[in-house]
């Protein structure tokens, strides 16, 4: 089974130049979408610059700054806070030419990575009718998957780049911890806070985090060392997932790329400490607001914020200790291995029925499992781009590339290797 096309930046680019559509058409076309799946929070059109973007209808998730315009967060609207700069990451995006078109629905604070609100509900799946959309970027995975915009910008504490993605069947790109500025955007855990990409195409997601990181990726060539996840973490994953990476293996050793398995045993044993520290971190944030406006916080993110405030500050310093030597436990790693491969969950996304259980005690088990294979990158701050690999009678399935620190390049490159040879989605040009 192949996904419905999109269009990605670059045929609109080519639509746009070749005068076969103005980017007034393209700001109204996109508006004009903006209904479907119940993406947006808000809806409108700044004008963009010239640039390589201009022109280009984008939106991202509701938690960066503009002057003057309310952010929302996902969360009830008391929360909301009036901006009074830019965030960096939209000044860039603005001096690249976007026409920036609205803010997208987000989990609670992004606190959840099911795409569940108590405050808004969730977005629709485009894909999978009763699916999940993934969190806490549920609204930028949709506004991709339903063709709205090219490419939205989400962030990633846990997942929340690619868990969308992979439920959408779009590629998300979380970049390396630190190389993407964060200021004027909303923070959830500042050690894990990442902001990067949900997009049509490897192209469309390698683009924006150039622009939003100011950094360009140089090309790379020649084969490269490819560690396959192995052992029990991968035995984990659905049978269905696991054929899927096999077939993708396969085709990569045809194109002179070597492969070995990588058990990565100590993957598993992340969850924990990556958790102590996003919520230790998180209920700092919040401890203030916490305090005097409890009643205004949905039950679920209510019940994790209370609980994380009781978290020793010796638990979180020894989590910041295994940390540190799980990055020195990588870093021997990547001394013989270029890049993983991995999956981004285990199987399809789930039907939303089966994981909105709301603050039952078994919540914890819920959200280590849909972000089991992404944490690690998280909590070691490598970056990893998802991309679906297959499509099947009952959703999407997607794996993760994971490079070490600052090799975004590298990573894209394999991806973009993937994307072709699975050749899942084809590229449309701009029809309104």
């Amino acid at each position: 089974m192949t996904l419905p096309p999109l269009t990605t930046i670059a045929a609109l680019r080519q639509a746009l130049d070749q005068r076969t559509v103005s980017a007034h058409e393209l700001a109204q076309d996109a508006t004009a979408k903006a209904g479907l799946g119940r993406a947006f929070a808000t809806i409108r059109a700044l004008p963009g610059r010239d640039g390589p973007l201009a022109g280009i209808p984008l939106a991202h998730k509701d938690m960066f700054d503009r002057p003057g315009e309310a952010v929302g967060m996902g969360a009830h609207a008391s929360a909301a806070t009036i901006g009074t700069g830019t965030a960096t990451v939209l000044d860039r995006l603005d001096a690249a030419g976007q026409v920036d078109i609205g803010r997208l629905r987000m989990s609670e604070f992004a606190m959840g990575p099911s795409g569940h609100n108590a405050h808004h509900g969730m977005p629709d799946n485009p894909l999978v009718a009763g699916a999940i959309t993934g969190g806490s970027s549920s609204g930028s995975g949709v506004a991709v998957a339903a063709g709205i915009v090219p490419a939205a910008l989400g962030s990633d504490t846990g997942g929340s780049i690619r868990i969308p993605a992979a439920c959408n069947a779009v590629v998300g790109f979380k970049p390396t911890q630190g190389m993407v500025p964060v200021g004027g955007a909303m923070p959830l855990s500042w050690t894990q806070d990442c902001i990067g990409p949900l997009a049509a195409s490897v192209g469309c997601a390698r683009q924006m985090l150039e622009i939003i990181s100011g950094q360009h990726f140089p090309a790379v060539t020649g084969p490269l060392r490819i560690g396959l996840l192995s052992g029990p973490m991968q035995s984990g994953a659905s049978a269905a997932m696991q054929t899927a990476m096999a077939e993708v293996a396969q085709e990569l050793a045809r194109n002179h790329h070597s492969l070995t398995d990588l058990p990565l045993a100590f993957f598993d044993d992340l969850t924990e400490p990556a958790n102590v520290i996003a919520m230790s971190e998180a209920a700092t944030i919040h401890a203030d607001r916490l305090r005097q406006h409890s009643l205004t916080y949905g039950p679920q993110v209510r019940a994790r914020l209370i609980q994380a405030a009781a978290i020793s500050a010796q638990s979180y310093l020894r989590a910041r200790q295994i940390r540190q030597a799980a990055q020195q436990q990588m870093a021997a790693v990547f001394t013989t291995t270029d890049v993983i491969l991995m999956p981004t969950l285990a199987d399809v996304p789930p039907q939303g029925a089966a994981v909105d259980i709301g603050n039952d005690p078994q919540l914890d088990r819920v959200i280590a499992g849909l972000t089991r294979f992404t944490r690690p990158a998280s909590f070691l701050g490598l970056p990893a781009i998802s991309l679906p690999i297959a499509m099947t009678q009952n959703g999407p399935l997607s794996l993760q590339v994971i490079g070490p620190p600052y090799k975004e390049a590298r990573i894209a490159a394999i991806a973009a290797q993937i994307e072709a040879i699975t050749a899942l989605r084809p590229v449309q040009k701009f029809a309104a």
